[in-house]
């Protein structure tokens, strides 16, 4: 039926109470004192506690309280015998957390009745703390799903506008890029038939020497092939950039595959490109202190967002802390190394730690618990929606079983440190 804690210091109304009890198939656990009362309670979790007031040492009031203000055993029902009978008595044992009260000398049935509605009530309570407990975390699932889709939509449309960017700017590149070579070699050719002119004609009319001079015909056979060859690079730049977007904006790779980690930070510095240079004067200092890592199994487009996030909320603390100090030479440092990484109950494994490191305004003391909270942030309206970093430590935590921490100082900058193991269970 019911665990049920007994405690009294005459043994006359133990007896009774444990032999009426035990007839209605409840399990009794008896207590002389309050001391003895508050270690049983502890070891058995009972649902029920009957306690005298007047105890030798520790009291009937002490035992209420203590229980009451127990996480683990506070959902007891807690009945108080008592010979006290004024009402100030009763309003101290109810502010004490007593749920009930038996007067002395007992009467079986009467203790029996309260006993079946006391017992009726903590399984109410417990019913209802469980609904609470499942509402709970059904709510913070409905955030979690919440979160993801919006910055999944987020991402999407980012993505998107990247690849298409990627797929526009291609097309004209390739073109150019194609044409490069019968250009170079075009001017080759008209070159070398200027040379045989000069070689075969070296004094050629008046008008055509004019012309000569004036349009600086040897600076220009010397300078068009570098200035061809200048243009040849430029277009294998922007194919390399092109390529570099076309990675970020992967879709279709929501599995696992082997990537490198210091390629995909390359490709997000890449899309940040312009909001690290947004300061002309004083454009943001990416150091990179690349160590040498192995390429991991991962989902390389979850992590990209990582780093996307992480990295625009640094630049973010750099612009604040700009503000206040305009002499401020604003840096990023991004540091890979591998590392040993320890699971939960499970021995210590390979892995990669990833440092983000900026020189921005730090955080709060009094914000630092809540930054991976969905939702929460402390820019302006319509500046963000605190997303970033609740999907970050999501994505490295859950889907990487990784860690995600970070230090961060006041006016000095803050530091994100992320391990992935190299072997994820």
């Amino acid at each position: 039926m019911a665990l049920i804690l007994v405690a009294d210091d005459d043994i006359t109304t133990q007896l009774i109470l444990q032999h009426a009890l035990e007839e209605q198939g409840h399990q009794v656990y008896m207590a002389e004192d309050g001391g003895i009362a508050l270690s049983l309670a502890r070891k058995h979790h009972p649902n029920l506690v009957i306690c005298d007031w007047m105890m030798p040492r520790v009291d009937g009031l002490e035992v209420c309280r203590s229980l009451k203000a127990d996480p683990e055993l506070t959902s007891a029902f807690f009945i108080l015998l008592t010979a006290k009978e004024n009402m100030t008595d009763r309003i101290t044992g109810l502010d004490s957390g007593a749920d009930d009260f038996i007067s002395k000398p007992i009467e079986i049935e009467e203790i029996l009745a309260r006993v079946r509605s006391g017992l009726r009530i903590q399984n109410l309570n417990q019913a209802l703390l469980k609904s609470n407990q499942q509402l709970v975390q059904a709510l913070s699932n409905l955030q979690q799903a919440q979160v993801q889709l919006i910055q999944h939509e987020k991402m999407l449309s980012l993505v998107q506008f990247v690849a298409g960017i990627a797929h526009e700017i291609n097309n004209p590149v390739t073109f150019i890029r194609g044409n490069l070579d019968y250009v170079s070699q075009y001017t080759a050719n008209l070159l070398e038939v200027v040379n045989l002119y000069q070689k075969v004609y070296p004094q050629p009319q008046p008008e055509i020497q004019t012309k000569l001079e004036e349009i600086e015909v040897e600076y220009i056979m010397d300078d068009l092939p570098q200035v061809l060859k200048s243009m040849q690079q430029g277009t294998e730049r922007i194919s390399n950039i092109i390529q570099s977007l076309k990675n970020f904006s992967r879709l279709d790779e929501s599995e696992k595959k082997l990537a490198d980690i210091h390629e995909g930070i390359d490709n997000t510095l890449l899309i940040l490109q312009s909001r690290l240079n947004q300061n002309r004067d004083h454009p943001i200092q990416v150091i990179k202190l690349y160590g040498q890592i192995p390429q991991i199994v991962c989902y390389p487009s979850h992590l990209n967002q990582v780093f996307m996030n992480v990295l625009n909320n640094a630049i973010d603390a750099i612009a604040q802390h700009k503000k206040n100090h305009p002499f401020l030479e604003p840096k990023i440092w991004i540091k890979t190394e591998a590392c040993d990484f320890t699971h939960p109950h499970q021995s210590s494994t390979q892995a990669i730690r990833i440092r983000i490191q900026d020189n921005g305004t730090g955080i709060p003391q009094e914000i630092r618990r809540q930054i991976y909270d969905p939702f929460f942030t402390t820019k302006p309206v319509g500046s963000g929606k605190g997303l970033g970093l609740s999907i970050a430590y999501q994505i490295i935590v859950e889907k990487h079983k990784g860690t995600f921490k970070f230090c961060s100082e006041l006016d000095q900058g803050t530091e994100f440190i992320i391990e992935i193991p190299l072997h994820q269970h």
